[in-house]
């Protein structure tokens, strides 16, 4: 009897379901047609604020509105469309970073010296290198100088060891991946600090304010020579302006 039972509310179930509202497909197709509308719509208004952001060149602005649209609307015509352009505004906020950083590696001075006010700007190498010879690393130092009484000068300053050109020698300067120029240098005999001048200081200033990288080779007493790298980028030539 009970068998009976279920298998009779069986069939008025399916009887049931069978007689129910059936779905319209011509109303599916218009929810849908409404629906990829409405992304376009949203796709086209976010990749305006892109181009209207990046014709400003607020690119960071333009960046967060052309992130949003690729991960929101990654297959609309409108992401296809920024693509390329927004590689670019991309590129150029990692070159904005970048500038801003090696700009924070300058240091520049301003102090009273003998007949008025001396100006430097100096900045450590990207490495620390064994210039004693005992295996320990240490920055060296680029200075660029103009003082009142002396004059102009540029020169390299080590914190260990020495340099091993107290009668004159070479120095090979390299200007990005340019050929190395060689240049005249001396050591002072001095025990003030351990300098080395690079004499043509107006050529180096030059391949400073060109170039991303400046690098130095130099010989050392403790032998052979050593290369320092400086990321001269960021140079602000407007801090010392009687050498522009």
């Amino acid at each position: 009897m009970n068998v009976r039972i279920a298998t009779l509310a069986a069939a008025c179930t399916l009887a049931l379901a069978a007689c129910g509202p059936k779905e319209d497909p011509q109303a599916a197709a218009r929810a849908a047609a409404a629906q990829a509308a409405q992304a376009e719509q949203a796709s086209e208004s976010l990749a305006k604020q892109f181009e209207d952001a990046a014709a400003r060149q607020d690119w960071k602005l333009a960046r967060g509105y052309g992130d949003q649209l690729q991960m929101e609307h990654p297959q609309s015509a409108a992401a296809k469309r920024i693509d390329a352009q927004l590689h670019e505004v991309r590129a150029k906020i990692a070159a904005q970073d970048d500038q801003r950083r090696m700009a924070a590696l300058w240091a520049y001075q301003s102090e009273p010296a003998k007949g008025g006010m001396q100006l430097s700007a100096a900045m450590y190498s990207k490495d620390r290198l064994d210039t004693d010879g005992t295996g320990t690393k240490y920055p060296v130092r680029l200075i660029f100088r103009d003082h009142p009484d002396w004059g102009k000068s540029s020169y390299l300053v080590l914190e260990k060891g020495d340099f091993d050109c107290y009668s004159g020698c070479k120095v090979q300067v390299q200007a990005d991946d340019a050929k190395p120029k060689p240049m005249a240098a001396s050591r002072p005999n001095t025990k003030e600090a351990i300098a080395m001048f690079i004499t043509d200081q107006r050529a180096l200033w030059r391949m400073a304010k060109g170039a991303k990288r400046l690098s130095i080779t130099f010989p050392v007493k403790a032998g052979g020579t050593r290369t320092a790298v400086f990321e001269t980028g960021g140079l602000d030539a407007s801090k010392l302006p009687k050498w522009n």
